[in-house]
């Protein structure tokens, strides 16, 4: 499909995420969930997942599978200790700034969700109401008039892989 060749890392990483998060809550043809889904599914997206930029993509966007990126915003949006990182990504050029990072950690959904609402408000953003978008973990902030971070969680067999993804003031992106 030509339309993931155009998409710049940052949503190419978030694309991956939701792919993942899909693939771990697919049911088998039983309509029971796959439990080898999750364990199988980030070891596929670090061994497949390529990402180039494509011809519009801004030269300072970069991206990398298994590790956080060169100059992502670590100060805005830490690593919660425990996680490992499946891929992140960040424009530091794009207006607003974009930042991405998939991760999974063995803790409760829950947990993950109280770390970033905590690392987040401290840094000034403001949770929007609701917690989930259909059976999917997901948390919404918002600082000032033009930035914003989504956070989405996935558990399954005990590991829970979350995504966060960023549009920020580029002076807030250090």
């Amino acid at each position: 499909m030509t339309v993931i060749g155009n998409l710049k890392p940052a949503a190419l990483a978030a694309f991956a995420a939701g792919a993942l998060a899909l693939a771990a809550c697919s049911p088998t043809p039983s309509g029971t969930p796959d439990p080898t889904a999750s364990a199988s599914a980030p070891e596929t997206v670090q061994s497949t997942m390529t990402a180039s930029a494509s011809p519009s993509a801004s030269p300072n966007t970069s991206a990398t599978v298994g590790a956080v990126v060169e100059g992502f915003p670590q100060e805005l949006l830490p690593l919660m200790p425990g996680a490992s990182v499946v891929s992140s990504s960040f424009d530091k050029a794009s207006t607003p700034a974009t930042a991405a990072l998939v991760a999974t950690i063995t803790a409760p959904t829950s947990a993950v969700l109280d770390f970033y609402t905590k690392e987040l408000e401290a840094r000034g953003f403001k949770a929007v109401p609701g917690e989930s978008v259909g059976a999917l973990a997901s948390k919404d902030f918002v600082r000032g008039d033009n930035e914003t971070v989504n956070l989405s969680a996935v558990e399954a067999a005990g590991v829970v892989t979350f995504t966060i993804g960023a549009n920020v003031a580029a002076e807030s992106a250090k």
